[in-house]
């Protein structure tokens, strides 16, 4: 085990998501107990399938959340920026839903929406996008990790560094507003 300054070394736990049967049930696949691996394909898929559908679940949350930290933003620059982002996000909503529909041949199933909670401050609700960029980020290698093709691979890596640019530009509006934890 490493240490570091910050306080300590922190492993990884791989395991933490629950593996369901989900949209795929491939006749392959049918009565096989999904592996806690997620490393292991096509074992895999069917956890990959029903985060893509989580993920689109959020998109009018998303939206709402987006407008609403724009509104508050206390300057252009931090406008510019997060509309940016609302930008990137909309694009991956596009490109999870080619995804899901090239991977299954079917378009995702429209699930319950998340409701959108009006954050305290600005501060507070950039406190939530980066969280939520972070978080992003540990689901969507999970996506990645059960991709086989090369261009389903290209578009996860799209996606997750865009994730990663966003919670630098969301790191970077925190601190220049001088919001604090």
């Amino acid at each position: 085990m490493i240490n570091y300054e910050y306080g300590g070394y922190v492993p990884y736990n791989y395991g933490y998501a629950t593996p369901y049967m989900s949209v795929m049930n491939a006749s392959n696949m049918q009565g096989a107990q999904q592996s806690a691996d997620i490393f292991t394909f096509p074992q895999n898929l069917p956890n990959a399938l029903d985060l893509i559908q989580q993920g689109l679940a959020g998109e009018n949350e998303d939206r709402l959340f987006y407008s609403w930290l724009i509104e508050n933003a206390p300057s252009d620059e931090d406008k510019q920026i997060i509309s940016g982002i609302r930008d990137n996000e909309i694009g991956h909503y596009a490109l999870f839903k080619q995804l899901f529909n090239e991977i299954t041949g079917v378009m995702p199933q429209q699930v319950q929406e998340e409701q959108f909670v009006i954050p305290e401050s600005y501060c507070s609700g950039l406190s939530r996008a980066l969280l939520g960029e972070q978080n992003a980020v540990i689901r969507y290698r999970n996506i990645l990790y059960a991709m086989e093709f090369r261009e389903h691979i290209n578009m996860m890596i799209e996606i997750i560094t865009d994730e990663l640019r966003h919670g630098i530009l969301y790191n970077y509006l925190y601190t220049k507003n001088g919001c604090r934890g």
